[in-house]
This record gives C-alpha cells, sequence and structure tokens, in this order.
C-alpha cells in the first residue's frame, strides 16, 4: 500500500466560516507527520475529519484504502486517538482502565499488560487513576490508544502542560513505537522541538489551506533559508505558530 491516508481536496466551513479549503494530503504507512499551524488554522477541522468526528462538505479522505461513509467499523479498529485531555473515571485503576478500553475491541488481558508495560506504568498498575500525574495520565492516554494496535495514531497537543521530563518521556515512547512497528502519526503541537525529534514531514497549515509540506531540513532550505520552524512559518505568514 502507497499511502495509509489519502486527502483528496477537502472542504469543510461551519456558516460563514471557511476551516479547511481544498486540501490535499497523503501519508505513507509507518510516516510520522506534523500538522502544525496557529489556533484557527484548520488543523484540528481537518484531524477530526480524518478520525471520522467530522464529514467534509467535499472532497474524500481514506484511510486504508476506505471510507468513513462506508466502512466506519472496519476504521475505527485502524485508528488510534489521543487528545490534549482525555478524561478517565477517577476510580478505576490503571489496569481496570486499560481493561474497559480493551473490551471495546474484544482484547484480553494480555494486550492490557503489553500496553501497560509499553507506556512504562508497570508500577502504576494498581493504582487509582485519580492518584496519577499529569504525564502518567497521558502516559495512559497514549496506551488506550495503542491497545488495538492502530495503523494510524492521531496526537492532539498530546503534551502540553507537561514538564520537560514528562515529555520526553512522551516521545521516547513514541520513538520506540516508530522503531518496532510500522504505525503512522499525525500529531498536532505547538512544541517546536517536538516536532523536529519525532516528524519526517511538517505540514504547515493556515486559514484552511496547507502552505508547506515536506521534511523540516528541506523546508528550512527552500523557504527563506529560516532558522527553526517558527522562524519558516513567521516568515511565510507574518505570525507566530503559537497565536
Amino acid at each position: 500500500m502507497e499511502y495509509i491516508v489519502e486527502v483528496s481536496n477537502v472542504k469543510k466551513s461551519f456558516k460563514e466560516v471557511h476551516a479547511v479549503k481544498g486540501v490535499n494530503l497523503t501519508i505513507k504507512p509507518g510516516e510520522f507527520v506534523g500538522l502544525l499551524g496557529p489556533n484557527g488554522a484548520g488543523k484540528t477541522t481537518m484531524v477530526e475529519m480524518i478520525e471520522g468526528l467530522q464529514h467534509p462538505d467535499s472532497g474524500e479522505i481514506k484511510i486504508a484504502g476506505k471510507t468513513w461513509k462506508n466502512n466506519s467499523k472496519e476504521l475505527h479498529q485502524l485508528i488510534g486517538l489521543s487528545l490534549q485531555e482525555t478524561h478517565f473515571i477517577d476510580r478505576l485503576s490503571v489496569f481496570e482502565t486499560g481493561q474497559l478500553f480493551a473490551s471495546f475491541y474484544k482484547l484480553g488481558t494480555d494486550r492490557v499488560n503489553e500496553v501497560i508495560e509499553l507506556v512504562g506504568l508497570q508500577e502504576k498498575r494498581k493504582a487509582y487513576v485519580t492518584t496519577l500525574s499529569g504525564g502518567q495520565r497521558q502516559r495512559l492516554a497514549l496506551g488506550i490508544a495503542l491497545l488495538n494496535k492502530p495503523s494510524v495514531l492521531l496526537l492532539d497537543e498530546p503534551t502540553t502542560g507537561l514538564d520537560p521530563n514528562a515529555r520526553r518521556e512522551i516521545w521516547m515512547i513514541l520513538k520506540k513505537l516508530k522503531d518496532e512497528q510500522n504505525t503512522s502519526l499525525i500529531l498536532t503541537t505547538h512544541y517546536m522541538e517536538e516536532a523536529e525529534f519525532l516528524c519526517d514531514r511538517i505540514v504547515m497549515m493556515d486559514q484552511g489551506t496547507i502552505l508547506a509540506d515536506g521534511p523540516l531540513d528541506q523546508l528550512l532550505r527552500d523557504f527563506d533559508n529560516a532558522r527553526n520552524l517558527d522562524e519558516l512559518f513567521i516568515n511565510m505568514t507574518g505570525r507566530h505558530l503559537y497565536e
């Protein structure tokens, strides 16, 4: 399969707001892609359409050659989601939370234990979710997203609000996932070092359109010899990525 995700001339509007304006995007199996842009750029709407939470007004989105309209059950098995703020049941333990979500995929205890180990929460296995730190909660959210061994993982600002050590722990889990499996990643983030560390490609969005798409070193060369991502974006739009 050449592409795991194919977005073809997709448009989406909310009343008078044209959130996504004819976007084309392809992602290969195993590729990590950073989707960057300031607030209101259209990236969240774009991700929600890939997730199946929003439907395009026009155009087409395919995941593994399938569309949400005709194959929603199969596509739910292919994707994993981890949002900026994930709410769990406080009085369930880490293991019980894993069991709950694993039951949605008809997965057993062995897979729950594998994921707990993968995200480094073995010592918190019996701890209530309410006792976890912010970084541990985000690791749990990532583990839940990985339970079904997704072909496509979508992470919406997964390390926002975490301290540098907790943030790097998430990075290393994702790096291990990249090295050992063929999972594709779509990452939205405001941390430039996060995108630089994790992503094979950077896709820059603003006002509903894609401004640039390619490996970071190529983009920095091609667009005014910018020194970093934020400087690149300022050169292109006059705005900061974190605005």
